[in-house]
Order: C-alpha cells, then sequence, then structure tokens
C-alpha cells in the first residue's frame, strides 16, 4: 500500500488549497492506511486556533481537522522554522495534535512516503 503525504503550504482562507487538500487527505484516507500531513511554510497558519474566517466571509474549514483521528490520520509534522519564522510557539495551542520538528528531520519523515500531494 503506498504511502501518501500532503504537505500544506498556504495560508488558511487566502485560497482554497487548505480546504482542497483536507478533502483530499480524507478521501485518500479510504485508499490508504498511511497517511502524513505535513505544515510547512505558511501552511503552519492552517492549525492555528482561534481563527474567525467568518469575519472575512470565508467557510470555516479549520474545525475539520480535527476529524483526522477519526480517518485514523495520526501522522502531522510542522515545521520549526517556519513557525519560528512567522514568530509562534512551537508549544502554542493548535486545532489538531501535531508534532514539531526542525526541517532536516521533517524531510527525513517526508521521505518516507511513496507519494507527495503539495496543496
Amino acid at each position: 500500500m503506498n504511502r501518501v503525504a500532503f504537505v500544506f503550504t498556504h495560508a488558511p482562507h487566502g485560497t482554497s488549497a487548505g480546504r482542497e487538500g483536507l478533502d483530499a487527505a480524507l478521501a485518500t484516507a479510504a485508499l490508504s492506511e498511511s497517511i502524513g500531513l505535513f505544515f510547512i511554510g505558511d501552511g503552519v497558519l492552517q492549525l492555528t486556533s482561534q481563527q474567525q474566517p467568518e469575519r472575512i466571509l470565508a467557510r470555516n474549514y479549520i474545525a475539520t481537522f480535527g476529524v483526522l483521528p477519526l480517518y485514523d490520520i495520526e501522522q502531522c509534522y510542522l515545521c520549526h522554522d517556519s513557525l519560528k519564522a512567522r514568530g509562534l510557539a512551537a508549544e502554542a495551542a493548535r486545532v489538531l495534535d501535531v508534532e514539531v520538528l526542525e526541517p532536516d528531520a521533517l524531510r527525513q519523515r517526508l521521505a518516507e512516503f511513496d507519494r507527495i500531494i503539495t496543496f
């Protein structure tokens, strides 16, 4: 069975990339037993708690990240340097339990996957 990684690189609500990536990960969970989510660059903002997208008339899909464990998607990783570059603390509250990794460790984890899809 192929191991599939989804890499989130865009901030939420500015484009549909985050919502589409989440939908694709949930759909793929029916076909693959090993799915990983990686958040790098502006993608680390996807999991920021206390977002209020309705204030900009955007759909609040961020809460959907909370159902990932029901789909057996438990491998979720955040880039430490991306957090630091955006002034975010590694230990801050997020909408999903994730492992914060240094860039080298993140690349090693990503290399373990057969397919990589970027959003």
